[in-house]
């Protein structure tokens, strides 16, 4: 076996079962699906046996990726493609395609926020993350708001569908992870551009009051007197920050 590489975040899905149960969260068959970072394949080749239209896999270790492309040799609806999925252009996948993916954990939250900005694009994601960023993107009614589950929240339908044991992993990781499924909303109106500046900004000063944080934005047109600036942004409801959103960017 290939040797994991820390610098790429590398931890190999091995164990067959957790593969099967993931899939099992979603139909594959005559669907077009996106993997990315499949390390040696095991997801890859549960997601084959279920007959997807096209499975399209992002693999950016040049290592990786040739033990791929001789693993899975002769495999039509496959196509491996040695690329950063950062910066791959997926204007070239399929529309309504499902992205099923054991992620690297360095760059889950950045992948996952990109992704569901281009919500005409996926239906999608079942996606295996750090136990920790799926807690955090988990919007419970008694939890503290933060950038994460109020952008998930505001964009998409999510659940935590169950944890994974360090020991399906080669190497084991250090930290625990979650299976989650992420279905972005089509209707949604909001530029989700804005919306992911907002949070950035808003969140930033999280135990400062708002009037604090927003005062010098430029872009901000509510009263400084509302009643709701006198709170911090980690203890206001989704449509209170909705409104202060949209306060910032007159929509």
């Amino acid at each position: 076996m290939i040797k994991p590489k820390k610098s790429l975040g590398q931890n190999f899905l091995i164990d067959k079962n957790i593969c099967k149960k993931i899939i099992n969260l979603t139909k594959i068959t005559n669907n077009n699906i996106l993997e990315i970072g499949p390390g040696t394949g095991s997801l890859t080749e549960e997601i084959l046996k279920n007959n997807p239209k096209k499975l399209t896999i992002i693999e950016k270790d040049e290592d990786l990726f040739n033990k791929l492309k001789n693993k899975f040799n002769g495999i039509k609806k496959l196509e491996i493609i040695n690329e950063d999925a950062l910066n791959y252009d997926y204007n070239q996948i399929s529309n309504q395609t499902k992205i099923i993916s054991n992620l690297p954990y360095n760059i889950s939250i950045k992948l996952i926020i990109n992704w569901i900005k281009m919500k005409n694009k996926f239906d999608e994601f079942i996606l295996m993350i750090q136990k920790e960023v799926a807690d955090k993107m988990n919007f419970q009614n008694k939890q503290k708001k933060n950038r994460l589950n109020f952008f998930i929240n505001t964009t998409a339908h999510y659940k935590i569908k169950f944890e994974v044991s360090r020991n399906v992993f080669f190497p084991k990781p250090k930290i625990k992870s979650s299976v989650v499924q992420i279905k972005p909303l089509k209707n949604i109106k909001i530029n989700l551009n804005n919306l992911e500046n907002f949070t950035k900004e808003i969140f930033k000063y999280k135990r400062k009051k708002l009037s604090n944080v927003v005062k010098s934005n430029k872009n901000y047109k509510m009263d400084i007197s509302n009643n709701l600036l006198e709170k911090r942004a980690e203890d206001l409801k989704i449509d209170e920050l909705l409104n202060i959103f949209k306060s910032y960017y007159d929509q």
